[in-house]
């Protein structure tokens, strides 16, 4: 398996990192218009159609399909899209997100016994170091619930990490038309409780071209082409040659979000995104060290490991 990219395939995974980047200011437009929720499973309603249509199955045990749509879909982007409804800027929270990188690496140790080397554990530090900067500097003037409820995606998002490692399914993009499928009718069920039927049936009834562009972008764009894409590298190369790809994604966020809706960036901000992106890269510049006693046996544990990106 080669290591060095073409510069073709280089350009194609710079397009890729600057398409998630660009995501998030898509999604701060989407919200403008939509319920969170209710934006959400629309969101995963275009991923999944019409693609289940002519896919095959996701090729592991269902239960591995609702539990990453439980984690990943309903309990992620859930808290993601309401976090940045309740006023959490898409730049900021493109670097937030990537505390999903240490919150893996704690959730692996805890539940699948795997052990932490020294610069994984000094990158771990450096990247909650830098959360933790970006919680002070928001302070009580700031959306510190909003910050919160990003915090929360990016740990739902470890825990999706980890069943990811777990169900092993052969083919991402085909895995996630179908989690994205069963996404849509627990975050629907969701957003007519928590939001209410009727706002979400005004918002539809009035959606402009922006919003209706908002959930096609995220929907078919970042989640089914982008999957496609991101499975095509790691199936062509190393996961450790394609991985750091994703550190670019909140770089993008920031930029897009400083030129397309003036977003600024404090100082200590912009400390603590360094402090995130130098954590989450020496964790995937470091090397695992052998488990003292392997988990048990996962399903298709006869295939290699599937990459998981940064952000979405």
């Amino acid at each position: 398996m080669p290591t060095r990219m073409s510069p073709g395939h280089l350009l194609l995974a710079l397009a890729l990192a600057a398409t998630w980047g660009v995501n998030f200011v898509v999604i701060r437009a989407g919200l403008d218009h939509l319920p969170p929720l209710f934006f959400s499973a629309l969101r995963f309603l275009a991923a999944a159609v019409p693609a289940i249509l002519i896919l095959r199955s996701p090729g592991v045990p269902w239960r591995w399909v609702l539990i990453v749509a439980g984690l990943l879909g309903v309990l992620q982007f859930g808290l993601l899209f309401s976090g940045m409804a309740a006023g959490m800027p898409p730049g900021l929270t493109s670097l937030v997100v990537q505390a999903q990188a240490p919150f893996t690496a704690v959730f692996a140790l805890v539940m699948l016994g795997e052990r932490l080397s020294g610069i994984r554990i000094a990158g771990l530090a450096v990247a909650v170091a830098g959360v933790a900067l970006i919680a002070l500097d928001l302070g009580g003037a700031g959306p510190i619930g909003a910050f919160l409820l990003v915090l929360g995606a990016a740990a739902a998002w470890g825990l999706a990490n980890i069943a990811m490692k777990r169900a092993q399914p052969p083919d991402s993009l085909r895995f996630m038309v179908w989690v994205s499928a069963a996404s849509v009718i627990p975050l629907l069920a969701m957003s007519a409780l928590m939001e209410g039927p009727r706002r979400d049936l005004d918002a539809l009834r009035s959606i402009p071209w922006v919003a209706v562009g908002s959930v096609l972008f995220v929907g078919l764009i970042a989640t089914v082409l982008g999957f496609g894409v991101w499975g095509h590298l790691i199936h062509t190369y190393s996961a450790a040659t394609v991985a750091p790809f994703s550190l670019l994604v909140p770089v993008f966020g920031v930029a897009s979000a400083a030129l397309l809706l003036g977003e600024r960036i404090s100082m200590l901000k912009l400390i603590a995104g360094v402090l995130i992106v130098l954590g989450v890269l020496a964790g995937a510049l470091s090397r695992t060290p052998a488990r003292s006693a392997p988990p048990a046996t996962p399903p298709g544990s006869d295939r290699a490991p599937l990459a998981w990106s940064g952000s979405r």
